[in-house]
């Protein structure tokens, strides 16, 4: 029988021999939580290496992701679908070890971690997610939903202000079920963290109303299992373990200091580690005894099988509760809706009220969410600006299953917890802020889009139409920069039929997040045929047409409230007895993905006379214009005065605009 410190060492020799082998990573930190891991994973993880996917499993989160060979020797010696080649392969080109964790790539992975601060982040939504799912769907005998969320962070990780941000939330909100493992080795990139980093931790947590079991020897498996079994006590708040560990643990000369923590050991001190640690096998042997004592496999079925009893019996006293939950963890759409849907677009263009898209998107919201159970929703302290709750909004603080989070002025926080929120299961989440505040969250948002996470992003105050806050609210690039980041698609609807088009379209997307950028300030309803009402779910349309020949001067691209703007060009350019086109493109992304037939009966590419008119960065629409084209953008910061000011001071007056194009088509 093996002692635990030498499984926890299969952890450390799997570590260093595949960063070794890589010339690439870090072997400090598995080395030195590997004893930590290995209570965790054998005593007290509910999992099933078998099943990755099982709905009741524990979380485990990497938050200090640059450690990723830790996990990946959990999951290869706990029986994963990880093979020992794969571990050979760690950082190599379409291995299932990539640098960091993704998820996705690896099974057992449960989100992607690189960014330090962001895996903690995403926990807490998991967390949120598991009591939220549970106080909806448990009854008394039937706890179907019932598991911990562990974590393990670094030094980094609580450096980051992130980790302030959603710590806070999560002593807030008293989540009794995440535990959250800190690796106290004192030692980061720049070497000893006593010289830019000597918070109380302890304090600084307790003050979070979190538990906090304080100087646990990392080392010592007794310390370890004792500090969890206390926090497993605690129901009404998470908790922090503060582990003090050694970086390097087991490395003669590297141990306990900053070269163990982003490269390799070395040839030599990968032996001497191995003769101090008294390993005696070859690089990538493990020893069949261990990975006896490792394997996972059977507990994790009889886990599993347990839980799938107890769910068949839930099925039959509570079949349709039952049937809600299997459909919202396996992300399928409610089968009623459509028809609803089609007599709400119809009802819009019955009867058109001119308001701002952020009102139509609160109107939409309401019709939506009594539809879809799994939308859970929220905002950063702009909730009445967002307008981001709707009639049957009900805050998890005052109701454990309700369905909205104010996240108070934590911008990066709310997306983070909330891209969690989704990966956890059971839920389509939504978070709000103003387009500008993307900055704050904008990492949060790559990793949505990394992620392909079906998050929805709800931005208003879209543009320099905000007015009065000046130029520190008003947008300028962040447009560009979401319609630039992969797998993100962006709709900046001109009013409520294209609004609604972009809710439905976000619902629908299942392969990324979806940004509704919202106007301030009430714009115009427009007229539509079927055709065009129907031609809005392929990002752009022919909106007018003044000729009926295939002869057309110039074709005017707008989105958002310069189509209204576009408009009035219109009708002035053709009473001057010109052949205009005005296409509104309220989703560039969405269009892009048409086939060549419809995008060249949209923009033919014979016509190169063409005008782009949008207040956001001009740049963006070269593609569409050509350098020879025209774009009615803004190249500057904005200012602060009413809107109708500020749109006449940067170039979108109707008449200046007129102007500019009878210019280009008299040249």
């Amino acid at each position: 029988m093996y002692s635990r410190k030498k499984l926890a060492d299969a952890i450390r020799i799997l570590s260093i021999d595949s960063v070794q082998k890589a010339q690439s990573g870090h072997p400090g930190m598995p080395m030195g939580m590997a004893d930590i891991a290995e209570v965790l994973w054998r005593d007290f993880l509910k999992h099933n290496p078998s099943n990755p996917s099982w709905s009741n499993r524990d979380r485990f989160v990497l938050s200090n992701g640059h450690g990723s060979m830790l996990l990946y020797s959990l999951l290869h010696l706990t029986g994963y679908d990880l093979s020992l080649e794969e571990l050979k392969n760690f950082r190599q080109l379409n291995s299932r070890t990539p640098g960091h964790p993704e998820i996705g790539h690896t099974p057992g992975v449960e989100i992607t971690t690189g960014p330090l601060g962001q895996g903690l982040a995403t926990a807490v939504g998991m967390a949120i997610a598991e009591r939220t799912l549970g106080a909806t769907f448990n009854r008394p005998g039937y706890d179907i939903v019932d598991h911990y969320t562990w974590v393990f962070v670094g030094d980094g990780c609580l450096m980051e202000g992130i980790s302030h941000e959603v710590c806070s939330l999560a002593g807030t909100f008293k989540l009794g079920k995440l535990v959250v493992f800190y690796d106290s080795n004192g030692i980061s990139i720049d070497g000893n963290i006593v010289n830019w980093f000597t918070d109380d931790t302890d304090k600084r947590f307790s003050s979070y109303n979190w538990h906090v079991v304080s100087n646990v020897d990392g080392h010592d498996s007794n310390s370890i299992s004792n500090a969890i079994k206390e926090s497993i006590l605690v129901k009404d708040k998470p908790s922090l373990i503060i582990c003090k560990t050694i970086i390097g643990f087991g490395s003669p000369n590297k141990s306990g200091k900053e070269d163990a923590h982003g490269s390799p050991l070395g040839e030599l001190e990968v032996r001497l580690t191995k003769k101090n640690l008294d390993w005696d096998h070859p690089s990538f042997i493990i020893p069949q005894e261990i990975y006896e004592n490792w394997n996972f496999l059977v507990q994790g079925k009889l886990l599993e099988d347990d839980w799938n009893k107890k769910f068949i019996d839930y099925e039959r006293q509570y079949p349709r509760l039952a049937g809600e939950y299997i459909r919202r963890i396996n992300r399928i759409m409610p089968s009623i809706w459509k028809e609803d849907y089609n007599e709400f677009i119809n009802d819009l263009c019955l009867n058109p009220k001119n308001i701002a898209t952020r009102t139509a998107s609160q109107h939409v919201l309401e019709f939506f969410s009594k539809h879809f159970s799994e939308i859970i929703g929220g905002s950063s302290d702009l909730s009445p600006s967002n307008l981001s709750m709707w009639s049957g909004s009900r805050s998890i603080k005052d109701d454990l299953s309700g369905n909205y989070i104010h996240y108070g002025v934590r911008e990066f926080g709310m997306t983070a917890i909330a891209n969690g929120l989704f990966h956890h299961g059971g839920f389509i989440p939504y978070t709000s802020t103003f387009l500008i505040f993307t900055d704050y969250a904008r990492n949060a948002v790559r990793m949505a889009a990394l992620m392909k996470t079906q998050h929805i992003f709800i931005y208003t105050h879209d543009s320099i139409g905000l007015g009065e806050d000046g130029p520190t609210h008003q947008p300028i690039e962040q447009l560009a920069t979401l319609r630039l980041t992969p797998n993100t698609c962006v709709w900046r609807p001109c009013d409520q039929i294209e609004t609604l088009v972009a809710w439905k379209s976000a619902l629908e997307n299942k392969f990324g997040p979806t940004a509704l950028v919202l106007s301030r300030q009430n714009l115009l309803q427009i007229s539509r045929n079927k055709t065009q009402v129907n031609n809005i779910s392929r990002g752009g349309y022919i909106l007018r047409n003044s000729s009926s020949s295939d002869h057309i001067d110039a074709i005017i691209i707008s989105t958002g409230s310069e189509v209204s703007i576009s408009l009035s060009v219109y009708n002035t350019l053709v009473k001057k007895g010109y052949c205009i086109r005005i296409v509104s493109m309220p989703s560039t992304n969405v269009f892009d993905q048409q086939d060549d037939n419809y995008k060249e009966s949209v923009l033919p590419k014979l016509i190169k006379n063409r005008v782009a008119i949008e207040a956001g960065i001009s740049d963006f629409w070269y593609k569409y214009v050509g350098l020879d084209g025209i774009i009615i953008g803004m190249n500057s910061f904005g200012g602060s005065a009413p809107s109708d000011k500020l749109f006449k001071k940067f170039g979108f007056s109707v008449d200046d605009i007129v102007q500019r194009i009878v210019n280009l088509l008299t040249v």
